[in-house]
């Protein structure tokens, strides 16, 4: 089934605001129990003593600081992998899904820069998100996204913090669907770095691709985001997903993409995000084209970037 392009009313976006705000609260610590959902012999993210904890950290800072992107596989239980895939399936009707063009940084054309700045290169995106306002109440990825212990983790891994689960009520942990032709252009991020799960291979295509560290806080580096734009491929990296896999990724400052999917077989990503900044979300153009709607609090809270990049 796909996810058909929304255009909403004023009432539905009121109604959907409304949702929001008296949403299901949070999962406190007592109520989530990680065996649900992560093998903790394997993956003893409660035991802060364990070698094998302490390895699994050091494995993924490494990673990070190299290529900007880590991969630990099997991280989530199949059962629990099944629970997110069949949540997802039966929200998909209600997902927002995007068929328009976007620039790296979604972001307005912007006609005063020159027709091949990477700003005006616009491309073709065709995905879903299923937004994190619709999740279920008992959602086990609500679970994984409220557990401190896996937030701790992700902290240490990411070897930088404090950091805190993201303000944006709809992007905070939304599911990504891709179905059969659909893309997801190379682009940029808005919060600092992100977490995946993959819920359901496609049958083909669907290949996470990125180049690491293209630009930093003290340079856009347009020149390499525009050769990337157009095909070069020296720095560019693959990383093939299998269901269940964690990635931790820089993807702020590492452009990125998702190759098209093929087959019956929707690709169902997990993104449960986080931010070093607890105040932040998203703008309300990038929370638009993303979400399909914003909300008043994104208006509100546009402020400025500490890192001063383009988006």
């Amino acid at each position: 089934m796909r996810a058909q392009t929304v255009d909403l009313t004023e009432v539905e976006i009121a109604q959907l605001n409304e949702r929001v705000s008296t949403g299901p609260s949070a999962f406190a610590a007592a109520e989530i129990r990680l065996e649900e959902f992560i093998d903790l012999d394997e993956y003893p993210l409660h035991d802060m003593t364990s070698p094998k904890r302490q390895d699994l950290v050091q494995h993924c800072r490494a990673e990070l600081v190299e290529h900007g992107c880590s991969h630990v596989p099997d991280f989530i239980l199949p059962s629990a992998v099944a629970a997110m895939r069949d949540e997802a399936l039966r929200l998909l009707p209600n997902a927002i899904y995007a068929d328009d063009n976007n620039n790296p940084y979604f972001t307005p054309d912007d006609p005063s820069l020159p027709t091949d700045h990477p700003v005006r290169f616009f491309q073709k995106r065709t995905s879903a998100y299923i937004n994190s306002d619709l999740l279920e109440p008992y959602s086990t990825l609500r679970k994984i996204y409220d557990s401190d212990v896996v937030l701790h983790f992700i902290c240490e891994c990411i070897n930088a913090g404090p950091i805190y689960r993201w303000a944006d009520p709809l992007g905070r942990n939304p599911y990504s669907v891709m179905q059969d032709g659909d893309y997801f252009p190379w682009h940029f991020d808005g919060n600092d770095f992100t977490v995946s799960i993959l819920v359901q291979e496609s049958d083909e295509g669907g290949v996470f691709e990125y180049r690491p560290y293209v630009r930093s806080p003290e340079n856009e580096n347009y020149a390499e985001v525009k050769a990337v734009l157009h095909g070069a491929r020296e720095g560019v990296r693959e990383l093939p997903l299998k269901n269940g896999d964690l990635q931790l990724f820089r993807g702020r400052h590492s452009m990125h993409r998702v190759t098209e999917t093929k087959g019956d077989t929707a690709r169902i990503i997990a993104l449960p995000t986080y931010h070093t900044n607890p105040y932040l979300m998203n703008r309300p153009h990038h929370a638009k084209t993303l979400y399909g709607r914003y909300l008043p609090i994104h208006a509100e809270r546009d402020m400025a970037r500490t890192d001063h990049l383009t988006d």
